[in-house]
C-alpha cells in the first residue's frame, strides 16, 4: 500500500506572473534546503504570454507593444514547452515538490500532471488524452486542453500545469499554442454539456486529482491575501 505523503496547498486566487515566479524561487530554495514541506500553489493569473527557455519567439504572432495594449504581458522562463498563454478562468498548479523523496522520475511526472488533467476532464464527460508524438499537455481529440511546461532543478519541481476551464480563446489567437500550428484549443466549457460548478470548485478538484496521482494527503490553506 503506497504511504501517503503529506501536501501543503496553497490557495491563492489571481497572483501576477512575475510575482508568482518570485515565490517559487524561493519555495524552491525553501525545499532544497529542507524548511518546507511538499508545496502547491493553486492560482491564476491575468493575461499572460510566457516562453519557455527555447524562447520560441516565432511563435508570437503580433508584436509585443500589440499584447501591451490588449492589456496582456510577456515574461521568459526557464520552464520548459513552448509559448502558451495563461489568463482567467484557467486553472494553474504549480507543484514545488521533491521527486526523489517521492521516488517519482521526471517522465513519470510529467505523466501523473496529465493524467491529474485527464481525471479531471472525466469527471464531466470528457474523454480527454496525453498529447502524441510532437505534442504536449492533454487533449480532447485534436483540440488541447491542458498545456504543461516544467522545470526540475536538484530534483524540485517549479512551474507546472494549466487546464483550460472557460478562458476567452482570443488570446490563444495571437500565438502559436505550444508551437503547434494546426490543432486548436479547447476548454471544459466547450467540451461538455453539463452545467459547471464554480472555479473555484474545479480548482480544488484539480488539486484533488494531483494529490491521488501522487499519493499525497492534502490540507489547504489560503493564501489569498499575500499578493
Amino acid at each position: 500500500m503506497a504511504v501517503r505523503r503529506c501536501l501543503e496547498v496553497w490557495k491563492m486566487g489571481t497572483v501576477n506572473y512575475l510575482n508568482a515566479l518570485k515565490l517559487q524561487e524561493n519555495l524552491v530554495s525553501d525545499r532544497k534546503a529542507q524548511k518546507i514541506t511538499n508545496t502547491l500553489l493553486s492560482l491564476q493569473h491575468p493575461p499572460t504570454y510566457t516562453l519557455g527557455k527555447r524562447k520560441t519567439d516565432h511563435n508570437l504572432l503580433v508584436p509585443e507593444p500589440e499584447l501591451i495594449n490588449m492589456g496582456a504581458e510577456l515574461h521568459y522562463t526557464q520552464r520548459g514547452g513552448d509559448i502558451t498563454f495563461h489568463g482567467p478562468h484557467q486553472a494553474i498548479l504549480y507543484p514545488i515538490i521533491s521527486l526523489r523523496d517521492i521516488g517519482v522520475g521526471a517522465r513519470s511526472y510529467v505523466e501523473k500532471l496529465e493524467q491529474t488533467m485527464i481525471e479531471l476532464a472525466s469527471m464531466y464527460g470528457v474523454e480527454a488524452r496525453p498529447g502524441r508524438k510532437g505534442e504536449t499537455g492533454v487533449w480532447v481529440g485534436d483540440r488541447k486542453i491542458g498545456a504543461i511546461g516544467v522545470r526540475i532543478q536538484s530534483g524540485i519541481t517549479s512551474h507546472g500545469l494549466a487546464f483550460n476551464i472557460d478562458p476567452d480563446m482570443n488570446y490563444f489567437k495571437h500565438i502559436v499554442p505550444c508551437g503547434i500550428s494546426d490543432k486548436e484549443v479547447t476548454s471544459l466549457r466547450r467540451e461538455t454539456n453539463l452545467e459547471l460548478p464554480t472555479e473555484e470548485v474545479i480548482q480544488e478538484q484539480l488539486i484533488h486529482c494531483f494529490a491521488r496521482q501522487f499519493d499525497f494527503s492534502s490540507f489547504l490553506l489560503d493564501k489569498s491575501n499575500i499578493y
